[in-house]
């Protein structure tokens, strides 16, 4: 993807690659980022990767400023999806800026940034369910039989990209997995119509 050109009238602006780490959960900020162009996603990391994906957000907007706001540690990572240009705010002179607001509205924005962190809090809880369970629970779900054989089997009409932010994993886990349930004998088949090979193991992985 081609670089994006930097405004003039932005000169603290960085321009950063795809793939780059903006946030890490459990850090506690010393600046506030500000997204100006392209595209981030934000979820789960571990060693080999984004491994459970929350969303993607689009700029311009302040990236989990509500942290910031509550000087609370990130509940989330948060990596470049494309090439960003973004400007990193210091802590010390975000927090000077909002004390020249009225109390009121100092006290709506804390109001506003601990509502939008409980609801990330509730978002993150709910991918402890883990990845391949909510995967073999999608399958089943969305299986049908098939009049020629009876069996069960799942048509892909969606991109796998589409499905995984769905299930809140990233697009690679998710082919990890398929692949993994085809070791398994769990399911078969490639492209866009999968066979439910075992539909009770799967059941069983689902914690059905």
């Amino acid at each position: 993807m081609a670089r994006l050109a930097t405004s003039p009238q932005a000169d603290t602006a960085l321009i950063l690659p795809a793939g780059t780490v903006l946030i890490h959960r459990g850090q506690t900020a010393d600046g506030v980022w500000h997204l100006q162009e392209g595209q981030i996603r934000l979820g789960l990391m571990d060693e080999t990767g984004m491994v459970h994906q929350l969303g993607q957000q689009e700029g311009p907007l302040w990236i989990e400023a509500a942290s910031v706001v509550l000087d609370e540690p990130y509940l989330v990572d948060v990596v470049a999806d494309t090439d960003v240009k973004v400007e990193k705010i210091a802590l010390k002179d975000f927090q000077s800026r909002c004390k020249t607001w009225p109390a009121a509205s100092r006290e709506l924005m804390h109001d506003l940034a601990r509502s939008q962190r409980q609801q990330v809090e509730l978002a993150v809880s709910r991918l402890a369910k883990d990845a391949d369970a909510r995967c073999a629970e999608w399958l089943l779900r969305h299986a049908e039989q098939d009049p020629a054989t009876k069996r069960l089997q799942v048509y892909l009409n969606e991109r796998k990209r589409i499905i995984a932010t769905q299930l809140g994993i990233a697009p690679e886990t998710f082919s990890r997995i398929l692949r993994q349930l085809r070791e398994s004998e769990l399911i078969s088949g490639r492209g866009r119509i999968l066979q439910l090979t075992n539909p009770d193991a799967l059941r069983s992985l689902a914690g059905a």
